[in-house]
Order: structure tokens, then C-alpha cells, then sequence
């Protein structure tokens, strides 16, 4: 039985809300700034706006508040809907706060003629030397008094470009003495001169954020829109442009952000671990934005698992990163298929196979799933090669795997019996010399003979070469957007390249996006680069929480 989930505060809200009669649907939005990928910070919030209307009725839009010329870019627009696509969701209208310039112009006329905007031209400086403390009132500007008539004709002429940048802003006329400092006269358009991505050199003004947000939520009549705590003082000034506007009610609703252990969701930061080279690109597969998340093999069934488990809160807190690996290790033992992969390959000469034979053995893809995966053939020789660290020429205690003298059974293929080693001039084995029990073979043995360590191979004869690329944790810290310098925190063993490895030959058709069980090694995934010249495949993850291993041996 499983255990019933309640509602979050947010889903109380809207069920009481519906319940009362307020609203007959409800309509949420999500907002991304086109300046960035996204990140698993807003994979929580994409599954919270998408998932309420999935589960009350009602739909969700996707805007873009694209009101910053200078950082935005058409690439990341086109990434982010790829990115909301691909967690499996689908918006009822893509929609920009530039389609809605227009509008937001003459929002702003009508505030200058009800005598509560005000065109100022004083300087950034000026401005914030004018704003006081939390504990002093601000002054007033000495251009808050203009008559209707000159701030009309003077934001006309913004418009019309006829300021530099920086000379002239339209601010809010509310109270410089207001206990929230972000209703002390707010900024609401500043002069940009500046191509902007969809509107071209058509405008040379922009609204601030805090003036295209609600305003674009009104617009669309959106009944619930949710945003992360740092929003909390912005409601006060939300709720007061509705207001004196006269316009849709909307309503804002904050909730936590979750942060995640061992990264980094600042989109700044991100920004610059891309500009100094520290990571690939946005989709490097040790970032946690969604692109990087996919490039490096996770699901994005996963993703939405991790999101639902870590819920919405009023608190702002710290997720273990090791429970987003577990909800990926849990969804990819279901769907990854099983296959054999060496890492750090040792030769094994199975002397008294008939030389030159090959012949199939069958071995499960995956037998967790859920019509039991079913089997594939496999091809066996007498040269095959196995892993390093499966022989050890002194055993340690309760050593299974292969030492002289030892048997070990070869998966899904025969038990065999390591008689002997070759080194080369400096000591390092070369080849292990086994020998095999013929009716020891997996699916009909009738040797008698129990082996208690079973190991994995590929046929060297048959087998394909790849890279492999082993991914971990980007940081070594746990909080990194806490410390001075996050990048003197980067983990040098984030990233390392196994040049040469042997693979079963089915993997040489292997597509991305297709998912993995490298048996005993972990979830792997070819990379976008991969090609069937070079074929490369990322590791996605660790069968098991190592990180959960080494943080016990360093408390000890």
C-alpha cells in the first residue's frame, strides 16, 4: 500500500479557491528569462506551474519575459522550449512580455496622467543615494513634482529616443518613506538603446521587470502566479500597479527554492564557469542544467520523480544531491538495457577452448523490467577480455573473483579456472591463462561445479571500441554558491576520459538518448558527439551512492 501524498500549501490555496467559486479554472505561467538555460532549480518550478493545471484543470503558459536586450539571446528561447518539451510538458501559448510593449507603454501614460509615474532624471547614483536605509525614509527626487503635461512629452521623447541611456527613467510615484524600499518611487522603464531579439530596434525603452511581470500576468489573466521567496517584497508592488491600473486581478504566490548540494543554480555563476572554460558549455553533462542533465543520460521521468519528492515549501533548504541520483539510479534500472562493458581491460586465454571457435551465449537485457527485457545472443571466443580489477594474483580474504587457482563463472556464458598469469618486463600482467568447464555453460550446467564469484567480458574478437567518459560531482564542497571563490572548488576527478575500452558489438548502433546498464560499472548513455567512428558513451551514473561511502570513511 502506498502511502497517500497530502497537498502542498500552494494546492490548498488553489482548491479552496476553486471550491469558493473564485475562479472556474485556474492559469499559471512559466517564466523564464531568455538570458540562460534552464537549470533543475527550474525544473522544480516548470513541474509545480505545469503539474497544478494538470491536476485542477485550467492551463499554463509559456512566457518569456524578454525585457533586457543586452543579455538575451533567440538560442536560449529555443533551448528553453526544448527543455520544457523534453520533461514532458505542453504550454497552451508561447507568449513574450515584448508581444506586450505596447500595452506596457500606455500602462505607463495612464500612471503619469493619474499623477503616480514620474519622469526623473537623475542618475543610478543619484537615485540610490536619494532611496535612505531600512531605518531612514528616502528623499524625494527633485523631478517628482513635474506637471502630467512635462512627464508626458518628456516619456514620449524616451520613446522616440532622444536620451542617452541612463539620462531619464520613469519611476512610480508611491512614498519615499515606505518601510519596503521597493516601493520607495520604483524604477519602471529605463532607456536602452539596444537590439532586442524579437523586436529589433523598434523600441528603445524597456520596462523593468518588476513593471512587465505583473502587468503580462494581468494581461493573460493568469489566477495563480507562483514565484520563489526573493519575490516576497515584490508583491507589495505587484498588487499596487494592479491596482491603481484598474486592471485583472492576478495574484502572486511565493514559494522555496531548492537548492541541491555539490552545485551551483545561480544562472550568473553558471554564466561564468561557461565563460572561463571550466565546463564544455551550458549542456556539459556535470552541470545540473536540463540540458547537461539529458546530454549525460538522466530521464526525465527522474527529474519529475525528484521535483514531486522534494515538494514545495515555505522554507528555503538544502537537497541532498544523492536523492536526485537515486531517483535516477531507480528509474534507469527499469528501462536500461543490460550490456557488457571493460573499462581497464586484461587479456584472458581460455587455453583449452577449441581455437577458433566462436559460438552464442544468451544473456538477459534487462530483467527488470517489466516484461522481463528477454535475452540476446552474445558472442563467445576463447580470447576474451575482462576487467583489471577482477584478478588478483594475491587474494585478499573473501576474494570471489579470479586468483590462481581460483573458478569464477563468466556471466551467462561458463565457469572457468584461472591457472596462471603472464607478466611483461615490468611486472604488469598482460594475460590470464583459465581454463573451462564445457558443461559448466549458464541455462544448462550440469558440471556440478559451483562457482561463488560471477564476472563480466567481452569477446575480443567480436568486440567494439569506445570511449567512455566518467562523470561525478562538479564541486567537492557541498553549499559552493556560499564560498568567495565556488571556483576554487571545482573536483578535478569531475570529468575523466577512459581513451579504450571493449564493448559488446550491438553498442556500435547504440543512438543517444538510448540508456545503459554497463553491467557491474553503471548507467551510460552515447553522447551527441558519438559517431560510429568514434563512439563515446557517458556515464550517467554509479550503480551505487559512492559519495555515501567516502563521506562515512572521512567522518570515521
Amino acid at each position: 500500500m502506498t502511502e497517500e501524498k497530502g497537498l502542498n500549501f500552494i494546492e490548498d490555496i488553489v482548491e479552496e479557491d476553486l471550491k469558493n467559486g473564485k475562479y472556474n479554472r485556474i492559469v499559471t505561467r512559466f517564466p523564464p528569462e531568455p538570458n540562460g538555460y534552464l537549470h533543475i532549480g527550474h525544473a522544480s518550478s516548470i513541474c509545480l506551474n505545469f503539474g497544478l493545471t494538470e491536476k485542477y484543470g485550467g492551463y499554463t503558459n509559456l512566457r518569456f519575459d524578454d525585457t533586457n536586450p543586452v543579455t538575451e539571446e533567440t538560442v536560449y528561447v529555443d533551448s528553453i522550449k526544448e527543455d520544457v518539451k523534453w520533461l514532458g510538458f505542453e504550454w497552451k501559448h508561447e507568449l513574450y512580455a515584448s508581444d506586450y510593449f505596447g500595452t506596457l507603454y500606455q500602462f505607463a501614460i495612464d500612471l503619469i496622467k493619474k499623477e503616480l509615474a514620474y519622469v526623473d532624471d537623475s542618475s543610478s547614483d543619484e537615485i540610490a543615494a536619494l532611496k535612505g536605509t531600512p531605518t531612514e525614509p528616502g528623499k524625494n527626487s527633485p523631478y517628482r513634482n513635474r506637471a502630467v503635461e512635462e512627464n508626458l512629452d518628456l516619456f514620449e521623447g524616451m520613446k522616440k529616443g532622444e536620451f542617452k541611456d541612463g539620462s531619464k527613467t520613469l519611476r512610480a510615484k508611491i512614498n519615499m518613506a515606505h518601510s519596503n524600499m521597493l516601493m520607495r518611487d520604483p524604477v519602471l522603464y529605463r532607456i536602452k538603446h539596444a537590439h532586442h531579439h524579437r523586436t529589433g530596434n523598434n523600441w528603445c525603452i524597456y520596462p523593468m521587470y518588476d513593471f512587465a511581470h505583473g502587468q503580462s500576468d494581468s494581461i493573460e489573466e493568469v489566477t495563480h502566479s507562483l514565484c520563489t521567496l526573493e519575490f516576497v517584497p515584490h508583491r507589495e508592488l505587484y498588487d499596487w500597479l494592479i491596482e491603481k491600473l484598474e486592471i485583472f486581478p492576478s495574484k502572486q504566490y511565493e514559494f522555496a527554492r531548492r537548492n541541491l548540494t555539490y552545485t551551483i543554480t545561480s544562472k550568473r555563476k553558471l554564466l561564468q564557469l561557461v565563460n572561463e572554460n571550466h565546463v564544455e558549455g551550458w549542456d556539459d553533462p556535470r552541470m545540473t542544467t536540463i540540458s547537461g542533465m539529458r546530454r549525460r543520460g538522466f530521464t526525465p521521468e527522474s527529474i519529475r520523480d525528484f521535483c514531486t519528492r522534494i515538494g514545495v515549501a515555505k522554507r528555503e533548504n538544502l537537497v541532498d544531491m544523492s536523492l536526485l541520483e537515486h531517483c535516477v539510479r531507480e528509474h534507469l534500472n527499469k528501462i536500461a538495457i543490460r550490456r557488457m562493458a571493460v573499462l581497464d581491460p586484461v587479456k584472458l586465454i581460455i587455453t583449452n577452448y577449441p581455437a577458433g571457435q566462436t559460438e552464442e551465449v544468451f544473456s538477459e537485457n534487462n530483467p527488470e523490467a517489466e516484461n522481463n527485457g528477454g535475452t540476446r545472443p552474445v558472442a563467445f571466443s576463447g580470447e576474451l577480455w575482462i576487467e583489471r580489477e577482477d584478478f588478483m594474483e594475491t587474494p585478499a580474504k573473501k576474494w570471489f573473483r579470479l586468483a590462481p587457482g581460483a573458478m569464477v563463472r563468466l556471466k551467462s556464458a561458463y565457469i572457468v579456472k584461472c591457472e596462471d598469469c603472464v607478466k611483461d618486463n615490468e611486472g604488469n600482467i598482460t594475460a590470464i591463462h583459465c581454463t573451462y568447464i564445457p558443461e559448466s555453460k549458464s541455462g544448462n550446467d550440469v558440471s556440478g561445479v559451483r562457482a561463488k564469484g560471477t564476472i563480466h567480458w567481452v569477446s575480443a574478437a567480436h568486440a567494439a571500441e569506445a570511449e567512455v567518459r566518467l562523470y561525478d560531482r562538479l564541486f567537492t564542497t557541498e553549499n559552493p554558491g556560499e564560498e568567495e571563490d565556488f571556483t576554487s572548488y571545482i573536483n578535478p576527478n569531475s570529468f575523466q576520459i577512459v581513451k579504450k575500452t571493449y564493448i559488446e558489438s550491438s553498442l556500435r548502433d547504440a543512438a543517444e538518448g538510448e540508456k545503459f546498464q554497463f553491467i557491474r560499472k553503471g548507467y551510460f548513455t552515447p553522447d551527441k558527439l558519438s559517431s560510429p567512428g568514434h563512439l563515446i558513451f557517458n556515464r550517467t551514473a554509479t550503480l551505487k551512492d559512492t559519495w555515501a561511502k567516502e563521506s562515512k570513511k572521512e567522518q570515521v
